[in-house]
């Protein structure tokens, strides 16, 4: 088998919890650290110190212009030369960056997963595998007030009111549609057994870079 000169990327798109991180996490576990580097979107989110606590609080996570779409392709574009990067982290808690920088090593596959991976073009084009997870409305808004109220500290009325304002809306306008540059769509959301051993095996196949 040819060595390859460039890691394999695959984009893992797919609705506000629907299972991606799950998948992900999992493939990673399965996998190993030598094997696979995953990357997440909410990582990338803008740096919002300048803005008021009210500002932020009221701001559309759910739109393309949340995220820092420049330097999420530039750090891809070094990890593909075979450079570490470090990636920014988000506090979900302030809504803003943190001051810790997480490096991310270079590996045979890299995974980029997050609701708007398959949205952006200049990263779409990037992947070599496109995967949009697929999961029932109400399972996951369910997972996401459940998420939001006991690791983020956030009130059920305001859950709500964010998911029926920019939420549900963004999901409608920028990820569903980004559904049809999948190469492969997972239904079930991320425990859909026969899809996770499908891609696991496609994961294990890639040998180490040069």
């Amino acid at each position: 088998m040819p060595v390859p000169d460039r890691p394999f990327l695959i984009g893992v798109a797919g609705g506000t919890c629907a299972g991606k991180t799950v998948l992900c996490e999992r493939l990673a576990h399965a996998a190993g650290d030598a094997q696979v580097a995953l990357i997440r979107l909410d990582m990338y989110q803008i740096d919002r110190s300048h803005q008021a606590w009210d500002d932020r609080i009221g701001a559309n996570y759910d739109h393309p212009d949340a995220y820092d779409w420049t330097l999420l392709n530039h750090h891809l574009a070094l990890l593909a030369a075979g450079e570490p990067v470090p990636a920014p982290t988000y506090d979900f808690t302030v809504h803003n960056r943190s001051a810790t920088v997480r490096w991310i090593h270079p590996a045979p596959v890299i995974i980029v997963e997050g609701i708007l991976v398959l949205y952006e073009p200049a990263l779409r084009d990037r992947f070599d595998l496109k995967i949009y997870i697929d999961s029932d409305e109400v399972l996951r808004f369910i997972r996401r007030l459940k998420c939001d109220v006991d690791e983020r500290g956030r009130t059920q009325d305001s859950i709500i009111n964010q998911y029926l304002a920019t939420v549900r809306p963004g999901h409608q306008q920028y990820i569903e549609p980004s559904k049809r540059y999948a190469d492969v769509v997972f239904p079930q959301g991320g425990l859909n057994e026969p899809a996770f051993d499908l891609l696991l095996a496609r994961v294990r196949e890639r040998p180490r870079l040069t």
